[in-house]
Formats: C-alpha cells, structure tokens, sequence
C-alpha cells in the first residue's frame, strides 16, 4: 500500500485563516514555517514568554465564525491577507502595531457576544500549535472518509485545520504509527501522540456555522475524540504533494 502526501496546509495567524500550500521546507525540531506564527490573544490573556496554551487566544471553538476565515501570507514581506464572507478583506503585517489594531478591530464582529474580546497579536518566536512542543499534525483522509461516512456528512479537511493530509492508507492506521519514524521527501519525521478535538470540528469552514457534531460522532463510534496525530520533526527537509510517506 503506497500512502502520499495529499494536502499541505498552515495557518499564520492562529484560528484566523488557512492556506495551502504545493511545498514546503521543514526544519528539525520546529512546526511548519509560518504554521501558528501568530495568534490574538484576548482580554483575560496570561501571557508568558514563548508558547502559550490555545486557552490564552481568540480560537473557533469559542468564536464558530473564525472558522471561514482564509488565509494567505506573502512570507516575503510578512503580511497577511484574511478574508471572511461577512467580515470582508483586510491585509495586515502582524508584527506591525498599527497593524495590529486594525486586525482587531476587523476581529471583533467575529467574537460572539459574552466571550473575551480580542486584544492583540502575539508573536511567540515558535509555533503556537495546541501541542506544548513544536509539532506538524499529521492526519488521514481514509478516516476522514470513514467519520464523514458514519455522520453522513461530507466533512472538509479545513474543519481540522492539519498540517499534513495523507491519502492511501487504512482508516485509523495512523494510530499505530505512535512511536515510529517516517520519510516524507527529504524530511524525517517522528510521530508523538493524538490529537485530542475541540468544539471547532462541529463548525463547518465554509459558512463558519455549526454544523455536525463531530465531536460526539467520534466519542459513540470510537469511544474517543481524537483525530489526528501530532509529529516531531527530526530531520529537515524539503516535502511535497504526491511524495510517499514510507517508514524511516
């Protein structure tokens, strides 16, 4: 069974957007370049030095609307294009403070009523994955069938918002995968442990509305709500779609 890489994906400014990608450059010990470089945190934020948990920022699983945000970052000039059906386009340099207010305020029509309110951009230096160390989350389009068929819904890859699709493997496969080394391209990557889901799967990314409860479709058909798998990088190295994901 030949299992290749089908979709690469990142997310810039955490919660807010997502692009694909035809190939990218991964280092050892980091995330996806530019995968999670930002997020916005919010009013009630604690915020530390370097990583922070997801709980610090504006996220979908408390905001469903996010979740129709798309993205698109020029890495050269550091700026991103977000766009909402109802929110519009705005294009902002994250690092920029003048920037930064814009982008708020474009967020705020976002964040429902009752929730904490966006309050700045936050920039960590590493990526701010939902993992507490720099992952790339690796996920399968044949459990994605798998779930989608059980629900009867036909759920989008951006509801996940993973790193790495894979196409031709066993549904659930990448459960036994714990532990082990794997090639992609030029690059050397070690699975670490599941991802366990949040309240953001059950919206759908197109309209930012909920819709499926994925969450509990999981928990009755599997006795879990995990779906996907983090991974470490530990070599580096160019990948790209339709390369073979194969044991290292």
């Amino acid at each position: 069974m030949t299992i290749r890489l089908a979709h690469i994906c990142r997310h810039p400014i955490k919660a807010y957007g997502r692009e694909t990608l035809a190939s990218v450059r991964l280092s050892a010990g980091e995330g996806l370049p530019f995968d999670r470089e930002w997020a916005v945190a919010h009013e009630v934020a604690k915020l530390a030095s370097g990583w922070n948990a997801c709980m610090n920022f504006t996220r979908g699983a408390k905001a469903p609307a996010l979740m129709a945000v798309t993205a698109r970052l020029d890495e050269a000039e550091r700026r991103v294009t977000l766009a909402h059906p109802t929110a519009g386009e705005i294009t902002v340099a994250p690092d920029d403070a003048a920037d930064q207010a814009r982008l708020v305020a474009w967020a705020e029509s976002l964040i429902p009523a009752g929730r904490a309110r966006p309050a700045t951009v936050f920039r960590a230096g590493v990526a701010l994955t939902d993992s507490d160390f720099p992952s790339v989350s690796v996920l399968s389009l044949a459990s994605l069938a798998e779930l989608s068929g059980r629900m009867g819904l036909d759920l989008s890859i951006h509801r996940w918002r993973a790193n790495l699709w894979l196409e031709g493997s066993e549904p659930w496969a990448e459960w036994g995968w714990i532990g082990q080394r794997f090639r992609l391209g030029d690059a050397v990557l070690e699975v670490v442990e599941r991802i366990t889901r949040c309240a953001a799967t059950t919206v759908d990314p197109g309209t930012g509305v909920v819709r499926g409860d994925t969450l509990a479709a999981l928990e009755t058909g599997y006795g879990h709500k995990d779906f996907g798998v983090y991974a470490r990088v530990i070599e580096g190295g160019v990948i790209a779609l339709g390369q073979d994901w194969r044991a290292a």
